[in-house]
């Protein structure tokens, strides 16, 4: 299973470097020099890191065969993968170990399925299937998502009232919640 550890952003400085958006928590594993990785769309790789540095909290890469500002540039929305299993960290899960997932409440209802993971700025949030084909965002915290139970293939929520589409007609035929 291929994982995406980052996203190529823009050129940085006129030698062919560019700014990563990074989606691992180890990058100084992930992009030491010499590093290849995997790209998505597979034809712009796979690229090998030449040079890396930290500059004012950002992750600056740049590959062999990149020479210059133009050659990064071409490279930005590219996404760099590793082969990857199963995540050895408690409390610590990959996307396609979440894919597929039943979603179900406290109570056992099932409400959906999840079918992503999407990375935000303030927060990590599941991308849910829910029963009636709406798609919503969970906040991937503890106090909304409290068990990930992947060898047991679910997720169990405990959302705020009118997260899920399927609470919404319950909350508008309820007075206490109009505000009157």
């Amino acid at each position: 299973m291929e994982l995406v550890v980052a996203r190529v952003g823009r050129a940085h400085g006129l030698r062919g470097e560019v700014v990563l958006e990074l989606r691992t928590d180890v990058p100084e594993e992930r992009f030491a020099v010499g590093a290849e990785l995997a790209t998505d769309p597979v034809e712009r790789g796979p690229l090998t890191v030449e040079t890396v540095r930290v500059h004012q909290g950002r992750w600056l890469v740049r590959f062999a065969g990149t020479p210059d500002r133009t050659a990064a540039e071409s490279l930005r929305g590219v996404e760099l993968l590793v082969e990857q299993d199963a995540s050895s960290e408690e409390d610590a899960w990959y996307p396609h170990e979440l894919a597929g997932l039943r979603a179900e409440l406290a109570d056992g209802t099932v409400v959906g399925e999840v079918v992503g993971l999407e990375h935000l700025p303030a927060h990590d949030v599941l991308v849910v299937r829910e029963t009636g084909g709406e798609r919503t965002l969970v906040p991937f915290v503890h106090a909304v998502v409290p068990t990930v139970d992947v060898p047991g293939g679910r997720v169990v929520l405990t959302p705020p009232g009118g997260l899920l589409a399927r609470d919404a007609g319950s909350l508008a035929d309820d007075p206490e919640q109009d505000g009157s």
